[in-house]
Order: C-alpha cells, then structure tokens, then sequence
C-alpha cells in the first residue's frame, strides 16, 4: 500500500515534538532542591518554554516547506481509462455492406472510310456495360454485368461462384463467358484492340462468342513453379444468337475445356500458355425449328500470351505479345466444314500513358473453310488515367468475297465506379 507523503511527514513531526516536550515536562513537574527558592526556577523554566515555542515555530516551517516540496515531487496518479464506447459502423462502411460495388463503362466508336462486306456506322455507342458485384456471404460472391447497347440491354454475365468447396475447387453457376481462349473470355472494354480478331468473328461466333447459361468447375493446380488450371463447363447449347451453337431440345448441351499454365520467367517476364476444346450442336440441319439433321462443331484452340515488364520501370515500359490458333469442324449437309485462323499481336509501352500496337489476321469461315479472309491492323492508345482511355486503329481487311476495306476506328472509353478486376 503507498503510504501518503504529508502522513509520513506528520508522524515525524509528532517524534520531533514529543521528546523536547516531554523533557520540559520533567523539569515542571519535579521538586526544587532543597534550600533554593523557587522564583529562579519559574524564572528558567519561562525562558525554556520560550525557547521551546521558538523552535517549535522553526521546526513546524521547516516541515512545511519539505512537505510542499514532496508534494510539487510526487507524481499525480492519472486517472483510470474510461472504457471505451463500442464501434459504430460508419455510414461509409454501412453503404459498402449493404450495397455491391457499382460501375459504369462506356464506349464509343467512330469509324471512317469503306468496308462494303462489313460497313460500321460512322459513330456509335456500341455498348455500355454496368456491373454489380459483391461477397453474397462467406461462401460465395456474385458478379453481374449489363450490357446496354443501342439496340437494347441484356445480360452480359450473371453467376455465383462459390469459393470454399472441398478439394480446392470453384465452381460457378449462371450465365458467363466459356473458358476457351484468350478473347473469348473478355469484355469488349478490356481488348486491346477496339475490335476482335477475324478468327473470333469467322469461327467462335464473334462479340456474344461462347456465352451461356451453364455451370462452371475449376481446379488450380501447382506442380513446382508452374501454375496449371483445369476447368470443364457445361452449357444449355446456345451460343452466339444461334450462329455457332444452337439446341433445338433440352439435352442439346454444349461443351466446353480448358487446361492453363502460368509459369514466371525471370522476374520481369512470365508466360502463360492454353488448350481449349468446345462441342455442341449447330443450326445447319435446323429448317423452320425443326432438326432434321443432327449436326455438330468442334473447335479447338491453342493460345500464348508473353509478356515483359521490368520492376524498375513498370510503369514506363512493357510489352505484351498475343498470339492465338483456332481449328473449326462444322457438320453440314454439304459435309465437315474445316477451318482454321489465328492472330498474332503485339503491344509495346513506350511511355507512361502511351501504347504502340500491331495485329496480324488470317482466317478461313466455318461454314465455307474454302474462304480465306486476311486483315492488318495498326494502333496508338493513350490511357490519361485508368478512368480513361482513347485508341485510334488503321485496319485493312482482305475479304475473299468482295474488295479490300480500309478504315479507321477512333474509340474512346470512360468508367465511373468500382469495378473489379477480370481474369488475368
């Protein structure tokens, strides 16, 4: 227990005060000898107490002064914590739990000079694309994506994907973009292009592409510094309005799988290669929606994206290379259409907000493997902010049915909202 100081500092002015005193006291209360008077004595005995009371005086000053300065010494016991209120969620907090992240991304097109196989408007406003997305709980997310497009809205993708299931698996279910490829996978707003390559157009079924409704099961699979994923899907049978695949009852199904590896060069470059392969039945023996011929087509692809981008100047330099091969078997009345195409590109930063591109393209049509198209194309992006970005495109397109086209696209892009990341 600490004992306070002015206490200590009393109980030794009371040891101090008792002693005098009580020396004083046998003075007072003993006899006088014997033949002595007792006037000197009193006389002695008032000058002792005189002197007494003087040192009294003194002691008590000096005591007080001590005990002042033991109190200015002694440190002020802080007082004890309050305890502290519960946190309350702020409003900012409240806003993100009980509503997703919300983004808008908008596009425009302007196109000038001549194409008489596939003419573009002169300016456009292709699409516009809104996503919600959020955690659903500790099981599962959900991402939805509109596509609002001068035509009309649909529905871009819609799924949930749940993320704790047995065996490091995810899987997903609703309608999205099948894993075959590269470009299939993406949004019209992260190409790097402001157009999709001849081969997706002739044999993968264009901008819709393989996109159904369908389930989705994905594994990674680490074996040393290799990264490997293998996904399967299964989808209704429709893809691309009807153009590459289309179900004429329920057990029409269409197919799709995809093995991926991702490996680390150095550290400034990595390479990520893929195999594909999709199955489902065609509209070539559909006449007045009846199947009179049981048709399928198979595709397969091979695709390699290399890229380079040094840590030290990341965000000045880097280079991406793309490159990708597709094979088409299309049953028809006339016998197996079998086409194939491929692209080659490359895109170089040269600058902090520029990129300088390049595309090369050739592709046969699935439907006649006999057609042979080639395209060209050259491009300059500048990206202000990642907000923001503004791309010009000279392309030159061989048809094998009609004249060269030469034009140039002029695209420009804005986003306002949160929007997540897509597939790497």
């Amino acid at each position: 227990m600490r004992i306070v100081p002015s206490v200590c500092l009393a109980a030794v002015a009371a040891g101090l005060l008792v002693l005098p005193w009580s020396a004083a006291a046998q003075s007072f209360l003993a006899p006088p000898p014997a033949g002595r008077s007792s006037q000197p004595d009193t006389t002695a005995l008032q000058q002792q107490i005189d002197q007494l009371k003087k040192e009294f005086g003194e002691r008590i000053a000096a005591l007080e002064a001590k005990l002042a300065e033991a109190q200015v010494a002694a440190p002020t016991p802080a007082p004890p914590p309050e305890p502290a209120a519960p946190a309350q969620p702020s409003a900012a907090s409240g806003a993100k739990f009980f509503n997703p992240d919300t983004a808008v991304i908008g596009t425009f097109l302007g196109t000038g000079g001549r194409n008489a196989i596939n003419p573009s408007p002169a300016l456009e406003m292709p699409e516009s694309e809104v996503s919600f997305q959020a955690i659903v709980d500790p099981y599962m997310r959900a991402d939805f994506y509109l596509a609002f497009g001068e035509a009309g809205v649909e529905l871009e993708e819609g799924f949930a994907t749940l993320t704790a299931l047995p065996g490091n698996l995810q899987a997903k279910a609703g309608k999205m973009r099948a894993a075959f490829g590269k470009v299939n996978t993406l949004h019209n707003h992260v190409l790097p292009w402001a157009d999709r390559p001849l081969v997706i157009n002739n044999l993968v079924g264009g901008e819709e592409g393989i996109s159904d409704a369908g389930v989705s099961v994905a594994r990674l699979i680490p074996i040393g510094n290799v990264f490997f994923e293998a996904t399967g899907q299964v989808f209704r049978g429709d893809a691309a309005e009807g153009e590459l695949y289309k179900s004429s009852k329920p057990g029409d199904l269409s197919y799709v799988g995809h093995l991926r590896g991702y490996v680390d060069l150095t550290e400034s470059t990595n390479l990520d290669l893929g195999a594909s392969y999709s199955q489902g039945h065609n509209a070539a023996g559909i006449v007045a929606d009846v199947d009179i011929g049981r048709f399928t087509t198979e595709l397969f692809g091979v695709n390699a994206t290399f890229r380079w981008r040094p840590l030290t100047r990341a965000i000045y330099r880097q280079f991406v290379a793309r490159t990708e091969y597709i094979r088409s078997h299309r049953d028809q009345f006339d016998g197996v259409q079998k086409a194939d195409g491929f692209y080659v590109s490359g895109d170089y930063q040269f600058a902090r907000r520029w990129w300088l591109g390049g595309r090369l393209d050739q592709s046969g049509r699935a439907d006649d493997a006999s057609l042979l198209d080639r395209g060209q194309s050259f491009l300059l992006t500048f990206m202000p902010t990642e907000f923001s970005k503004v791309r010009g495109q000279y392309r030159r397109t061989a048809y094998a049915d009609g004249p060269t086209a030469h034009e140039f696209l002029m695209q420009f892009q804005f986003a306002i909202g949160a929007h997540g990341a897509h597939p790497f």
